[in-house]
């Protein structure tokens, strides 16, 4: 199927939650039809019908039927792997204006990880950012209320609330010796998902934080905003997709597509014909393929942003640099339901453009540097939460990673070595191509 056609028929959302939750999904725009059941699941269903009115008549207390069925509904979902869910009405609605780029909350974005509520990152500029919460701190106690035996939605429904009240988060840490409390006031979330700046004059810098509506078109303003600035002398790029949990599929495709000439950018296969899927790169006028280009990935790059950097890895359009990714390979569909709820569905597999799964893998980086540490980070850095980390996670059977490239780290480190190391390679690429001029010439 061809990337317009895909596009028109489903609108992909393989992202985590802001605020929220790792791992979110898709969105299709219409009430989905139940098709008949089998005898064998009409059986089984006469078993729930009968544990139902068995509530209902001799519970200790009364019961309300709706709550009872989303509490079946919940369990069966808990049975799948960690990104299917089932979605209240309140908290469907919370989710489709969160992939608008704002809602109210704390700014974190969270796993489950060996049963525990675990940070993946803290968005910046946000409560949590300033608060100083880290990637792999292990969240407690929301509000003095255990996290133990809550799913990501209710701790998701907790953290969040109105702008100016406040949230107590019990945290353990890496080198803590206790647990510590971190009181925070919630305030608007404007996920902004596109910055930039120009470096040393000549170097364009654009960081993609999440997949949203408009980040394509927010990129092609900053594009267009360093050419200006260097007055057309703009001599490579490098794009930030570090802690980006992914967001709205086609966005990430959009972005692959402005610097992939032609190919395969993404390809998915699910259970059934209609859900294979390849998306093509499509010729444009304002292709940035004449640039050099250094794609920044850490453990927080999951979902539509492995998806950009596995299509130009694969299409060896420019140099991947940074951590392994966080190995989100699934694709979720949302579907939404005739009582304002929805269903979160894990529904396929993505693909990069050579076949590789990165489910539970991720993408290895081309060279990779880690980030620099300070000597006292060194004793409380926690280690970041990965797919693979996750309880009933997807295993995939296919693919061999590439083999790791170790670069050795300077012994005085920048501020942000990943970045420092990102521009050495662009200036590089501009000696080697002086030179290789000179020669033919």
């Amino acid at each position: 199927m061809s990337y317009g056609k895909g596009m028109r028929n489903l609108k992909i959302i393989s992202v985590v939650f802001l605020v929220f939750i790792l791992g979110v999904t898709v969105g299709l725009g219409r009430f989905h039809k139940v098709s008949a059941l089998s005898n064998p699941i009409y059986e089984d269903l006469r078993v729930f019908t009968d544990v139902l009115g068995l509530l209902q008549k001799e519970y200790v207390e009364e019961t309300k039927s709706k709550d009872l069925v989303y509490g079946a509904i919940k369990g069966m979902l808990e049975t799948l792997d960690p990104h299917s869910a089932f979605l209240p009405p309140q908290m469907y609605k919370e989710m489709q204006e969160e992939t608008k780029g704002r809602f109210e909350g704390l700014g974190l974005e969270i796993t489950i990880k060996e049963g525990v509520l675990t940070v993946v990152s803290p968005i910046e500029d946000t409560p949590a950012f300033r608060a100083g919460i880290q990637a792999g701190d292990q969240i407690l106690r929301i509000d003095g209320e255990p996290t133990k035996n809550l799913t990501l939605l209710e701790s998701v429904k907790r953290m969040r609330g109105p702008k100016g009240s406040k949230v107590t988060l019990t945290i353990m840490r890496e080198g803590f010796p206790k647990p510590r409390e971190f009181t925070l006031i919630r305030d608007v979330i404007p996920v902004r998902s596109v910055r930039y700046e120009l470096q040393e004059k000549h170097y364009g810098y654009v960081r993609i934080t999440q997949f949203q509506e408009k980040t394509d078109a927010e990129f092609q303003k900053a594009i267009k905003a360093l050419e200006d600035e260097t007055k057309g002398g703009l001599k490579g790029l490098i794009l930030d997709l570090r802690n980006n949990p992914g967001g709205l599929l086609d966005q990430a495709v959009k972005i692959a597509d402005r610097f992939i000439e032609s190919g395969i950018i993404v390809s998915i296969e699910g259970r059934k014909e209609e859900q294979k899927m390849k998306f093509n790169a499509q010729s444009q006028d304002d292709n940035l393929s004449r640039y050099p280009l250094v794609v920044l990935v850490n453990g927080g790059s999951a979902s539509g942003a492995e998806i950009v950097a596995g299509a130009i890895q694969d299409h060896g359009r420019g140099i991947i640099l940074g951590t392994q990714t966080f190995g989100k390979g699934s694709v979720q569909t949302i579907f939404a339901l005739k009582d304002g709820s929805g269903l979160r569905l894990t529904t396929a597999r993505y693909y990069t453009p050579s076949g590789r799964s990165i489910q539970a893998k991720g993408i290895v980086p081309d060279i990779i540097v880690k980030p620099a540490i300070t000597e006292e980070e060194k004793t409380t850095l926690p280690k970041q939460p990965s797919e693979k980390d996750l309880e009933r996670h997807l295993i995939d059977t296919k693919e061999k990673e590439k083999p790791k490239v170790e670069v050795k780290e300077k012994e005085k480190k920048p501020a942000d070595n990943q970045l420092e190391r990102a521009l050495e390679l662009l200036k590089s690429w501009e000696i080697f191509k002086n030179i290789a001029t000179k020669k033919s010439g």
